[in-house]
């Protein structure tokens, strides 16, 4: 494969690619939740421009919520409140913290939603600005305030119990904005379609009567294919080393965080998960990223498969060679 089509770990194999540019594939591509987001749906586009503007319209106005980029979400709305009174939060936000919550019990504290005060890392060039290493001194105070145990729950309401936390819920929310997505889809009566949210994609149904095909990135050549695999009524979900990155004096920096360092991740180089529920995918990548892949049957659960890659070899669990099969 020698043209990058995404910045992604999984990405639609070369028949699907194909296969998506016949005339009644309705194919719409936007920025949201720092990535580009397409969905991909067979029909005429008359017919699906309700589902396609509803499907849009829902999981912005959840990016909108859940967004750390944005003052008045509720992520913003909890770091300035934090060290003060709680705030009445809605039930996804609960079942995010819990499920953080328990993604950091098992990995010791390895994923950590309040990995957000790392606040000075950017990973993009903006304004002119190149990216750069952010001041080791300034890490090491934030990272005094660092700690998932620090995240309250109380009934519905949320606090962060220090002033200047902040969560970073990119790697829990992501995945139940684009299943809102796809729900929409269905409620409209589409049974075929799928969406890929940079790399992290859920497909139903079938393309013109098969399977839909897709590949995983091979992270440290990341123009080769590791795998495919048809995709049907499932997630295939990727992180990795490659993707949000810059090299400075001659080291390469990427956007998984270690918690307990503020620093990137050096456990894996990137990993990619087979599952059918996105809770049990949420954060799962980021995590395997910290610990690597010795963590796997702490941190996994029955239904999830994983292909995992390091410096100097390609690993996968029992069942990976199974859901490759479908």
């Amino acid at each position: 494969m020698k043209r990058r089509l995404l910045l992604a770990g999984a990405l639609l194999a070369p028949c699907t690619r194909a296969a998506i540019q016949a005339p009644q594939v309705q194919r719409q591509t936007r920025a949201l939740m720092g990535t580009q987001v397409r969905l991909v749906v067979p029909g005429a586009a008359d017919e699906l421009r309700p589902a396609l503007d509803a499907a849009w319209a829902e999981m912005a106005r959840l990016e909108r919520l859940y967004s750390r980029f944005r003052a008045d979400s509720l992520v913003g709305n909890l770091a300035r409140q934090a060290g003060a009174a709680p705030l009445a939060m809605p039930p996804l936000m609960r079942e995010l913290l819990a499920l953080g919550r328990g993604l950091a019990q098992r990995s010791q504290g390895a994923f950590d939603a309040t990995v957000g005060a790392y606040r000075d890392w950017h990973f993009e060039a903006s304004k002119g600005r190149a990216p750069e290493v952010p001041d080791r001194q300034r890490l090491a105070a934030q990272r005094a305030l660092v700690n998932w145990r620090d995240i309250e729950v109380d009934g519905g309401r949320v606090r962060l119990a220090r002033a200047g936390m902040r969560l970073d819920l990119g790697a829990l929310a992501k995945l139940p904005i684009l299943e809102a997505g796809m729900q929409q889809l269905r409620q409209h009566g589409v049974q075929d379609a799928l969406i890929d949210g940079g790399g992290d994609l859920l497909a139903i149904g079938r393309l013109h009567g098969r399977p839909w095909r897709v590949g995983i990135r091979d992270p440290r050549e990341p123009e080769s294919l590791l795998a495919q695999l048809p995709l049907q009524d499932r997630w295939l979900v990727s992180s990795g080393d490659y993707e949000r990155c810059f090299v400075h004096e001659g080291r390469r920096y990427h956007h998984v965080l270690d918690p307990r360092s503020g620093l990137p991740s050096q456990g894996l180089r990137g990993v990619s998960l087979i599952g059918r529920d996105w809770r049990e995918l949420a954060g799962l990548g980021t995590a395997l990223m910290v610990t690597g892949a010795g963590a796997w049957s702490a941190l996994r659960t029955p239904g999830v498969e994983g292909l995992w890659v390091d410096e100097r070899q390609v690993g996968r669990s029992r069942g990976f060679d199974e859901a490759l099969r479908g």
